[in-house]
């Protein structure tokens, strides 16, 4: 096999596995309505924080894990305003938002 289709095969490897992780373990994936937020993570994790860039805008998202839970989100808020569910609606105008969410 030439070198050079083994390379472009791992890289390709590679992008699926970290789609994987981030959208479905981390559990941070691009929705219609928005950015969700829907990490299934094991109870010993207390909290992550993961950047993403969504639609223009880059969104730090910080999550908590108090009681030690593996999926749901019990609130979030983004730039200290609280969102209903799970789902970061799309940002108005371009920018950088802080996100923070508690499991629960």
């Amino acid at each position: 096999m030439p070198q050079e289709t083994y390379s472009r095969g791992l890289w390709a490897s590679a992008a699926w596995t970290f789609m994987n992780v981030s959208q479905y373990i981390l559990g941070i994936r691009p929705e219609f309505a928005g950015l969700a937020v829907d990490p299934c993570i094991p109870a010993d994790f207390k909290e992550l924080t993961i950047c993403r860039k969504f639609r223009g805008s880059l969104y730090k998202i910080h999550i908590t894990n108090p009681d030690g839970v593996e999926k749901g989100i019990k609130c979030m808020t983004v730039n200290g305003e609280k969102v209903e569910g799970n789902i970061i609606p799309p940002a108005e105008v371009p920018g950088e938002y802080e996100v923070e969410a508690v499991m629960g």
